[in-house]
């Protein structure tokens, strides 16, 4: 695709569907000029660099994330669909959770995330300091969950980058583990359970600790109020 048929938007979208399949280690500029059907410089001549098209491609998974109407529903129901769309959005994109680690991805998608994060939490009656802790610590919970999804993502491709069958090799790992597992009483009666499989955690996990933190948050406002 020549250059001045090219569009912003067009390499964004590319970029974010190579990402979602081969991670951060898979993006390369002419890799996606492939994927377009274009020279890499052109790609470059639009974006202006591989850094600026991770700000770019991070800030449009950031815009997929719905904001619940604050005067439609209660702060707890609106900051419970936040997390749960968080959450499902960094499950959709795993790369993004891998790029916290390793470079600054802001722009005014993550800035609408969180301007109105914390107007859940001010409406809540939480003010100034307050409100940004309870933000961050519903969000550090949110990015902890997706950990494991990510991981499994990441170890899947660099198995089959590093040749032979993925789901034999992780098998085989899966295999050493629960051997280790079987010394550990605890460990050893979750194995034949979903909880057991690498990066999981047992059913409703997320559900519960959203809750917990939740309810946590909702006490300390009703301590003040006393």
């Amino acid at each position: 695709m020549p250059r001045d048929t090219l569009t912003r938007d067009q390499i964004v979208k590319a970029a974010i569907n190579l990402l979602d399949t081969e991670g951060l280690e898979g993006l390369n500029m002419r890799a996606l000029g492939n994927r377009l059907g274009s020279a890499a410089t052109a790609v470059y001549w639009h974006v202006g660099s591989k850094d600026n098209l991770m700000v770019l491609a991070a800030d449009q998974a950031w815009n997929e994330i719905p904001l619940p109407d604050l005067t439609a529903t209660s702060w707890r129901t609106a900051a419970a669909v936040m997390a749960t769309e968080l959450r499902a959005m960094l499950t959709r994109h795993p790369w993004l959770v891998q790029a916290f680690g390793c470079q600054v991805l802001y722009g005014p998608g993550k800035a609408r995330h969180d301007d109105y994060t914390l107007a859940i939490y001010e409406a809540a009656g939480f003010s100034g300091t307050r409100a940004g802790q309870a933000a961050a610590t519903v969000f550090t919970f949110v990015l902890g969950n997706a950990l494991g999804t990510a991981a499994a993502a990441s170890l899947t491709r660099k198995l089959s980058r590093d040749g032979g069958n993925a789901e034999e090799l992780i098998r085989d790992h899966v295999a050493k583990a629960t051997e280790i597992a079987t010394h550990f009483p605890r460990l050893r009666a979750r194995l034949d359970t979903a909880a057991a499989d690498y990066g999981a955690a047992p059913e409703g996990s997320f559900e519960f600790g959203l809750r917990a933190i939740l309810d946590g948050l909702e006490a300390q406002l009703m301590d003040c109020s006393t």
